[in-house]
């Protein structure tokens, strides 16, 4: 969420250069979620205006972390493809993935809910699990209402070792193997396509917090990470780099239409959430296209982005992602604001800096100290030192 896209470099597979630029990119997104939920929670992206609407159409933020772990976990498994690399070893990468996700997780989790939600121990087992999208009533709890993305991550992450190992079967069957990787890998999208008219026509929301649904944006990044693989650094898009964000803008700007649905929790009807979608993974796509397939560190793009400051930001953005809701729900009972209301400023300036000393100190103390311990798990073992030649006895 979710987050760094939750992805690093992948056992069994050379690690790929970090671009601080993505990082950026994972903080805006964070930062776009935290923003939404202080508009919410006091009712400002409610009110009438553009400012309004743009503010409600913040969570486009999560296709953009999908669109990343799209293409930072499945690009180890397309340089197998196409460059002949080993691909990743499931076991080592499921691993990775547990302890990128459950150990903060577990923590912000466990407080919000034993604060605020009683449970029996069957409940607390669905959430610990990440399986609260797949039981009615479960699915949202107080102060982790953001938490409905990562049950889909994870869904990805054990997904991604079958995907990976379908599209090389399909790729080594001859032809152009990048050609034949996307045209696999188009297949996902379609996916998604069914899974919002089956839950229209069939009038089952709760589809929404399936994988399926959301395979389009895993999708795009999967597809960027062929080409990332394929081509390198591609000139063109460095080019149009600058036309590609400005549309980016424009299309983030439709989105927040009622074109796209209503702004409440009103479910769209079928065309809306068809537009919806379709703009979604454009704009996604268009914002993160220019750094990963152009990388370019002295662009001022990349050094917007790719900064000190927004690259750690974005390395403690999944921290950052899971505080932020319970720091909101709490200050609001503090406060006593009914639903809906309160100091737009307040709650921004003060769930902001709680959220982000709360990150830091998860990201150092828990994070860090969990990818340290993937990471020695994942390193190959040292070949034995050859044993030191012994001295010759000289000739008679």
């Amino acid at each position: 969420m979710f987050y760094r896209g939750f992805a690093d470099e992948t056992p069994g597979v050379r690690a790929l250069k970090r671009d601080a630029a993505l990082d950026g990119i994972r903080a805006l997104a964070a930062l776009g979620v935290w923003l939404l939920h202080v508009a919410s929670n006091t009712g400002v992206m409610y009110g009438e205006g553009m400012y309004a609407w743009l503010l409600s159409r913040l969570g486009m933020a999560v296709p953009v972390f999908f669109l990343l772990s799209g293409l930072l976990l499945y690009r180890p498994w397309a340089k197998a493809a196409i460059e002949g690399a080993p691909r990743p070893a499931a076991g080592l990468y499921l691993w990775r993935r547990a302890l990128r996700v459950l150990p903060v997780y577990w923590l912000v989790a466990s407080l919000a809910l034993w604060a605020w939600t009683p449970l029996d121990w069957t409940g607390w087992v669905v959430w610990l699990l990440l399986l609260q999208n797949y039981v009615p009533g479960l699915h949202s709890a107080e102060g982790l209402y953001q938490m409905w993305t990562l049950p889909i991550e994870m869904a990805f992450y054990l997904v991604l070792p079958l995907l990976g190992w379908a599209l090389h079967r399909w790729a080594a069957r001859g032809g152009n193997v990048p050609v034949r990787l996307l045209w696999g890998i188009a297949v996902l999208p379609v996916v998604s396509v069914a899974s919002v008219v089956a839950a229209r026509v069939l009038e089952v929301p709760d589809l929404a917090l399936w994988l399926p649904y959301h395979l389009v944006f895993f999708a795009c990044g999967m597809a960027m990470a062929v080409l990332s693989v394929w081509l390198g650094g591609s000139r063109v898009i460095g080019s149009l780099a600058p036309q590609l964000l400005v549309l980016a803008f424009l299309l983030y700007a439709v989105l927040s239409t009622p074109l796209a649905g209503p702004r409440t929790l009103t479910l769209p009807t079928l065309g809306e959430s068809m537009v919806r979608m379709t703009l979604e993974a454009a704009v996604a796509v268009l914002l993160v296209a220019p750094f990963a397939l152009a990388p370019d560190p002295g662009s001022l793009r990349h050094r917007l982005l790719g900064n000190p400051v927004a690259a750690y930001l974005g390395r403690i953005s999944y921290s950052f992602f899971l505080w932020h809701a319970p720091v909101i729900t709490l200050h609001r009972q503090i406060t006593g604001d009914p639903p809906f209301t309160g100091d737009f400023t307040s709650l921004a300036v003060v769930s902001f800096i709680v959220s982000l000393l709360l990150s830091i100190a998860s990201y150092h103390l828990i994070e860090h100290v969990a990818l340290t311990l993937g990471r020695r798990r994942s390193a190959p073992a040292r070949p034995p030192e050859a044993p030191a030649p012994r001295p010759v006895a000289p000739a008679a």
